[in-house]
């Protein structure tokens, strides 16, 4: 997972370094709604347990990487409002 999280960030850096604080501060504050968060909580217990379904798997799989996107761009709008003392 560690090349996958690399190569993301790299490919975020020029996304990262248009961004304003105000579109900053937004992605910061991204948050999976109360239904998508249930889903996800249902589908990584399936697969804890080696029940998911094929098409559950990609489901799964698809909001993982969704999350882990989100997870490194809030990070690079983190570090922009720190180094702009926009936060």
């Amino acid at each position: 997972m560690a090349t996958v999280h690399s190569a993301l960030t790299d490919l975020l850096d020029p996304l990262g370094d248009c961004m304003t604080p105000e579109v900053a501060r937004k992605v910061v504050q991204l948050r999976a709604s109360t239904d998508s968060n249930s889903r996800m909580q249902l589908l990584a217990g399936k697969s804890t347990a080696g029940t998911l379904t094929d098409e559950e798997r990609d489901e799964y799989e698809a909001c993982v990487s969704a999350g882990t996107f989100i997870a490194i761009l809030q990070a690079k709008a983190r570090r922009m409002l720190g180094q702009n003392g926009a936060a």
